[in-house]
């Protein structure tokens, strides 16, 4: 049954049962007893010919009104609880079910009392009992709730309690990797994940598993593709790593609920101990605010680029003119820009070149060099203090046993 049939149909019930209640209560008009200055119901059926059928018609219209009004609200709760159950663990849910048995137990007494006060009314003494259930039910779940641990163990063994272990205090996704949706749609992490660089399970939210869905299902063709890749990424995971979906989302409060994703994860993160992998800027800042550890891809791409220093020779591909004359611009495997003095007249060509100043930006690295000119050994200049593979004069090896410089990274130019 689909959750808006099942409101519907709560609904429909709900009409039918306070409009039948308004009814039998405009049927016992002459039952009703005068008080102050307000007539006895015999007397207003003596002065007014059908007055009985009016009033019990008006109470009928009333309550089906009523129903109407208050039955979508009434079964949105319901339905809202509903989920809430079936996102719970297994323990809360016996703990539950045996606060409810428990409630309407205790309230068996009561409907034994009521029976034998004659003098209330009926309808006052359904809407008490109704009440009293209620509050019973409500007191049982609570106290179930606070020793659902123990209950388990009594009803799986049938024993005494047994007191729990330290080690069932530690919450089972503790330090547990919280994937993002921009980290899963970026791809990087499942590289990462296979090095066996992120230790601990790793853990996708319902809520960013639905909100990659919807990026997947977007009419933006760019979008509609980006959630796709994340989805393939997700799927790829789940075969090879200790990928966990949407299993702990219940540890999550229901009033975050309606919270935004960046939110809702850091909230997560909190309930579980957990750490959250991003590549975002601002969702980074705000989790750190709020003392839940962050593991940034950006930042991890920026630590492992490898460290050039000034006066080291390295081998580039000049591809572009730079923004100054004579200037060109060239570019590392991992994508660091190399700005190339009187580099322009070599586009399109590969050549040696000599870095002279490194700069860091926000947005990442950029390297400053020269060309090097045919008379300057290998490796580092003499201010670099890295001499050539001949000492610099061509006449033999560096018997200060200097390393040769690099063509790119990592290469050695012969």
């Amino acid at each position: 049954m689909r959750l808006l049939n099942f409101r519907t149909l709560f609904t429909l019930i709900l009409c039918l049962l306070l409009g039948g209640l308004g009814y039998w209560l405009g049927s016992q008009l002459p039952h009703m007893p005068g008080f102050w200055w307000f007539p006895s119901g015999q007397d207003l059926i003596a002065n007014h010919s059908g007055y009985e059928t009016q009033v019990a018609v008006m109470l009928c219209v009333v309550g089906v009104l009523l129903g109407v009004w208050s039955g979508p609200r009434i079964g949105d709760q319901i339905i809202q609880a509903g989920k809430t159950l079936e996102r719970s663990s297994p323990t809360d849910k016996i703990a539950v079910g045996v606060g409810v048995a428990l409630g309407i137990v205790v309230t068996l007494p009561f409907y034994q009392l009521s029976s034998q006060l004659s003098q209330i009314p009926t309808f006052f003494k359904i809407v008490l009992l109704v009440l009293i259930n209620v509050i019973l039910i409500y007191l049982g779940i609570v106290a179930m709730m606070s020793m659902k641990n123990e209950l388990v163990t009594i009803l799986s063994r049938g024993g005494p309690v047994t007191p729990p272990k330290e080690a069932e205090d530690t919450h089972p996704m503790a330090n547990c990797k919280i994937l993002d949706t921009n980290v899963i749609i970026d791809g990087r992490i499942a590289d990462i994940c296979r090095t066996g660089f992120v230790e601990g399970p790793l853990y996708v939210p319902g809520f960013v598993l639905e909100e990659l869905q919807h990026i997947a299902d977007s009419g933006d063709g760019l979008k509609r593709a980006r959630g796709r890749r994340g989805l393939d990424i997700l799927n790829g995971m789940q075969k090879e790593l200790p990928l966990i979906v949407r299993s702990w989302d219940k540890a999550l409060d229901r009033a975050a609920m309606d919270d935004e994703v960046d939110t809702r994860l850091v909230k997560l993160a909190k309930a579980l101990k957990g750490t959250i992998v991003t590549n975002d800027f601002n969702l980074n800042k705000v989790a750190a605010l709020q003392g839940v550890q962050v593991l940034n891809v950006n930042e991890l791409a920026n630590a492992v680029k490898p460290v050039v220093l000034p006066g080291e020779a390295m081998m580039v591909g000049i591809v572009k003119e730079g923004k100054e004359p004579n200037q060109g611009v060239a570019y590392l495997d991992d994508g660091t820009m190399i700005v190339v003095e009187d580099g322009r007249r070599y586009l399109n060509s590969t050549l040696s070149v000599i870095v002279t100043s490194v700069l860091q930006t926000v947005a990442g690295k950029m390297i400053f060099a020269r060309v090097r000119s045919d008379d300057e050994g290998d490796g580092f200049d003499t201010n670099g203090g890295r001499g050539s593979r001949d000492g610099g004069n061509g006449h033999g090896p560096d018997p200060s046993g200097g390393g040769y410089p690099r063509r790119g990274t990592g290469k050695k130019i012969r």
